[in-house]
């Protein structure tokens, strides 16, 4: 008796779901192409890691037509299209991802500067930011184990500061009217305070928001932005760069020079474009005469050049000093205060590499911009 009602459940059981399959065909079906969607999003997903971009594309695709709600195959797959510069491809997809799931930031973030800075669309790319900024989310830290609240704050900085290069980029494109451009110019400096006020110690953000004052015309907030970014990062010339054309165009022409031979040191080091090269040293030609033309400043480089010579002679006298005092065994690897001379040769040591890094990273120009705002 018992195996009769277990055969009459089981077959009303079975009956029930045909019933259910048959009633709903089309819920039924979409349930079987979620999951024939899914296993190729998986061969798409092996073969985005293995970097096989077209088979990635093409099971991609597969999937997405199966199971056009997997927001992480329409992300994977705007990345492989911008890698392959197919920017429309790549926003739509991008576009896709955030559609399946609003909360999608990165989806978002990436879907803003490939339409600002590839495609031109400004409007776009400025609407996703603010949506960014804008999605409130629920903050929650567990010692040790959870915290978004950093990941949230990084979002947000990030966000704004692409804000402020969309409008700095959208002020390019707005011809002569200047209005207009100091409109644009003065939101993008918005944007970069707002990332400033959340990441403080942003290079490109404080040397970005340099950049904007300076084109607008505040030469106090450019002057002080620039060195906030070398003092945060001493080794980029770009800062030094517009420092010294700054210094230059504000007619401190001893401040310009050290600026433009510092940018300049750099450029040589990190082996940049020649042309920057070139005119870097024209800047630095056209700097040294101003000073030289003046009398002031020519009798204030002639001392500093003095100086130099002075701590020149006081140096090599102390090295011939202390080659002296070692033994023959020890000449050929004497070593002072940050310089080793190996062989006749000087080998930058630790000591002169945070030398270097205190010389590159002071910006004694601060005292020429107003420090209240």
């Amino acid at each position: 008796m018992k195996k009769l009602l277990s055969a009459l459940f089981s077959l009303a059981l079975i009956g029930a779901i045909c019933a259910a399959v048959y009633f709903n065909q089309e819920f039924s079906w979409r349930q079987v192409n979620k999951v024939k969607g899914m296993y190729y999003v998986y061969k798409g997903d092996k073969a985005y890691r293995e970097l096989e971009m077209q088979d990635a594309i093409k099971f991609y695709n597969k999937g997405l037509k199966l199971y056009p709600g997997h927001y992480g195959a329409w992300y994977n797959l705007g990345n492989i299209y911008a890698s392959y510069e197919d920017y429309y491809s790549s926003v739509h997809a991008y576009s896709q991802a955030f559609k399946h799931n609003p909360r999608m930031m990165i989806a978002r973030m990436n879907y803003g500067i490939i339409s600002s800075e590839r495609l031109g669309d400004f409007d776009s790319a400025i609407k996703q930011y603010d949506n960014i900024i804008n999605t409130k989310r629920r903050l929650i830290s567990i010692p040790y184990v959870f915290n978004n609240k950093i990941s949230y704050k990084e979002n947000r900085a990030i966000a704004y500061y692409n804000k402020g290069v969309s409008y700095r980029l959208k002020s390019l494109y707005a011809n002569d009217d200047w209005e207009l451009q100091r409109k644009y110019l003065s939101k993008a400096i918005e944007a970069y305070k707002k990332s400033v006020e959340i990441n403080p110690n942003s290079y490109d953000t404080q040397y970005n928001l340099g950049l904007a004052y300076h084109i607008s015309g505040n030469y106090d907030g450019a002057g002080k932005a620039y060195c906030k970014a070398i003092n945060i990062s001493p080794m980029h010339y770009e800062a030094h760069y517009n420092l010294a054309i700054l210094l230059r165009k504000m007619g401190y022409y001893e401040a310009a020079y050290d600026e433009i031979d510092k940018a300049s040191t750099l450029i040589t080091a990190l082996d940049e474009n020649s042309a920057i090269q070139q005119y870097a040293a024209i800047m630095m030609n056209d700097i040294t005469r101003s000073v030289y033309n003046n009398n002031n400043h020519r009798k204030r480089l002639s001392d500093i050049l003095d100086e130099e010579k002075s701590k020149v002679k006081k140096h090599m006298a102390k090295k011939d000093n202390d080659i002296k005092a070692k033994d023959d065994k020890d000449k050929d690897s004497i070593t002072s205060v940050g310089i080793n001379f190996v062989n006749g040769k000087i080998v930058a040591t630790e000591e002169l590499d945070k030398a270097m890094l205190e010389n590159f990273g002071k910006c004694g120009s601060i005292k020429y911009f107003n420090t209240e705002e």
